[in-house]
C-alpha cells in the first residue's frame, strides 16, 4: 500500500506521527462506453465553452457561481486557507464508542507510525481499547476539512470520516405516523424466524454475486470471439409469478420463511455452489455448440459468395458494382488461387 497523507495525532501535548492509508477498495468491474456501430471508444473532452478550444489539467481552475457573478479559485487561492496547510489530525474529544450513529460514517483509513519509535502510537492504541472510547477529531484532507473518528481496529489505528450533522437528512414519512397493530402471536413468530437466521457475521462468506457473472459473461465473450447471449450464459430463469399488489397472509409468509431458515449456513452456501458449477457447465457446451454453428454458417457464406463472383459479367461493370467489390474485398475470405497467364489471354 502506498500512503497518501502524513501527519501527526495531536491531543494536548501529545504528538503522534501517522502516514494515513486507504482502508478499503474496489473490486468492480470498470466498463467504459463505446460506440454501437463499430466499438470505438467514447470520451469527453474538457472543452471551453467562450473560445471552444480543449483545456488541459494544468490550465483548470475552480469557480464558485452565485446567480450572475463567478468567483474563479486558483490552486494558490486555496492552498493559502489555514486548514488545507494543516497537518495535524486534532482530537478534539473522547466519547463513548456505542454514542456514534453508523450512518455517520463515510471512508475508512489506516493510520501507521511514522517514527523510530511507536511508543507513543502504541499507548494511544491501549488507551482507546481499555477506556471504550472513540476520539473526534479534525482534519484536512483533499481540499476539505472533515470531521473524524479515531478507534482501534486489532493493532492498528484507524480513522474514519464522518458526515457533518446537516448531511443527514431526517426520515419524516407520513406512513409511519400511522398506528399499526402487531399482535403477541405475530411477534413471536418473527422472533422465531429471526432465531432461524441466527449465526456470527462472517464477512468472508459473502461475496459479490453479480460482479461475478459479470466476469464471467466477459470471460465467456473473449473465449467465443463473438457476442453471446446472456440467458445462454448463465441459463435462463423464469418468473414465478407476476408481480403486482397482492396482498399476502402475514403469519403463512412467517411460518414458511422460518421453515425455509432453518437450514444452515453451510447448506445454503452448497446448494449455491451447486447452482454456480451447473451455471459454469451449461456455459461451456452452449458455447461449443455457437462455435460449430458459426464455422458451418461461414462456409455457406463463402461458398454463395464465389458463385455470385462467377455469374456476375465481368464487363460493363457500374460504378455500383464497383463499389461493392471494394468492400467485399474488405472482409476476410477464402483467398482464390491465381489465375496463369496464358488462361487469361484466351479469356
Amino acid at each position: 500500500m502506498r500512503s497518501i497523507w502524513k501527519g501527526s495525532i495531536a491531543f494536548g501535548l501529545v504528538n503522534v506521527p501517522v502516514k494515513l492509508y486507504s482502508a478499503t477498495e474496489d473490486h468492480d468491474v470498470h466498463l467504459h462506453q463505446v460506440h454501437d456501430k463499430d466499438g470505438g471508444r467514447i470520451r469527453y473532452q474538457r472543452r471551453c465553452e467562450i473560445c471552444g478550444k480543449v483545456v488541459d489539467y494544468e490550465h483548470i481552475d475552480k469557480a464558485y457561481a452565485d446567480e450572475d457573478r463567478t468567483v474563479v479559485l486558483t490552486e494558490d487561492d486555496l492552498s493559502s486557507l489555514p486548514e488545507e496547510r494543516s497537518r495535524e489530525i486534532d482530537v478534539v474529544e473522547f466519547v463513548p464508542s456505542d454514542q456514534l450513529d453508523p450512518i455517520m460514517f463515510d471512508r475508512s483509513y489506516f493510520l501507521e507510525p511514522d517514527s523510530k519509535s511507536a511508543k507513543a502510537y502504541v499507548l494511544l492504541r491501549k488507551t482507546l481499547e481499555k477506556t471504550d472510547r472513540t476520539a473526534i477529531v479534525h482534519f484536512s484532507l483533499r481540499q476539505k476539512s472533515r470531521l473524524g473518528a479515531l478507534r482501534t481496529r486489532g493493532d492498528v489505528l484507524m480513522l474514519q470520516s464522518l458526515l457533518w450533522d446537516d448531511e443527514v437528512r431526517e426520515a419524516n414519512f407520513a406512513s409511519l405516523d400511522e398506528r399499526v397493530r402487531i399482535s403477541a402471536k405475530e411477534l413471536k413468530m418473527s422472533a422465531s424466524l429471526v432465531d432461524s437466521f441466527a449465526a456470527d457475521f462472517a464477512p468472508d462468506r459473502f461475496t459479490d454475486d453479480y460482479q461475478e457473472q459479470l466476469q464471467q459473461l466477459i470471460d465467456a465473450k473473449l473465449a467465443e470471439g463473438d457476442a453471446l447471449d446472456t440467458a445462454a450464459t448463465f441459463g435462463e430463469t423464469e418468473d414465478d409469478g407476476e408481480s403486482g399488489g397482492e396482498v399476502i397472509d402475514l403469519m403463512d409468509a412467517l411460518r414458511r420463511s422460518i421453515d425455509k431458515g432453518r437450514r444452515t449456513p453451510s447448506d445454503r452456501a452448497g446448494e449455491k455452489e451447486g447452482d454456480t458449477k451447473d451455471a459454469k457447465a451449461g456455459a461451456s457446451k452452449t458455447s461449443t455448440k455457437k462455435t460449430a454453428s458459426k464455422k458451418s454458417t461461414s462456409k455457406k457464406s463463402t461458398s454463395k459468395k464465389r458463385e455470385a463472383t462467377k455469374s456476375a459479367p465481368r464487363k460493363a461493370a457500374s460504378s455500383t458494382a464497383k463499389s461493392a467489390a471494394k468492400k467485399a474485398a474488405g472482409k476476410k475470405a477464402t483467398p482464390r488461387k491465381a489465375t496463369p497467364a496464358k488462361e487469361r489471354k484466351s479469356a
